[in-house]
């Protein structure tokens, strides 16, 4: 159970970090979403800019080993996304070059989210 346990963490934190890198492109249709939104990628940013490991990652670890698996070094990032993106090891200055994404893209999406929610207002206020 506890190995089941972990699986569903992984994926729980797979989706937050998908969450955190494009949920902002989901707020022309959902505006509020930005009370969810706006917190969840400025934890995001802070783990990557720190050098810190999301509680999650020991959390999973420990499940891991109650279930008679292997636990991992390091964080998640580094465990299961880096090997896939990057084939060297997470270094705090790579590290933080993925906080930086993590700002960028979010920039870029509330940008267009502005800019589509203001043309709707101003296509209403003309009707």
């Amino acid at each position: 159970m506890a190995l089941f346990l972990a699986d569903v963490l992984v994926v729980a934190h797979l989706v937050f970090v998908a969450f955190v890198m494009l949920g902002g492109f989901l707020l022309p249709r959902w505006p509020k979403l930005a009370f969810l939104h706006l917190p969840a990628a400025a934890w995001g940013a802070y783990i990557e800019f720190s050098g810190g490991i999301c509680p999650l990652t020991p959390l999973e670890n420990r499940l891991r080993a109650l279930g008679g698996g292997a636990a991992y070094s390091g964080g998640f990032v580094e465990h299961y996304l880096l090997p896939v993106l990057y084939p060297a090891q997470l270094s705090l200055a790579l590290q933080q070059i993925l906080g930086g994404v993590v700002v960028a893209v979010n920039v870029v999406a509330y940008a267009l989210a502005w800019r589509i929610l203001r043309r709707r207002r101003a296509a209403r206020r003309q009707a």
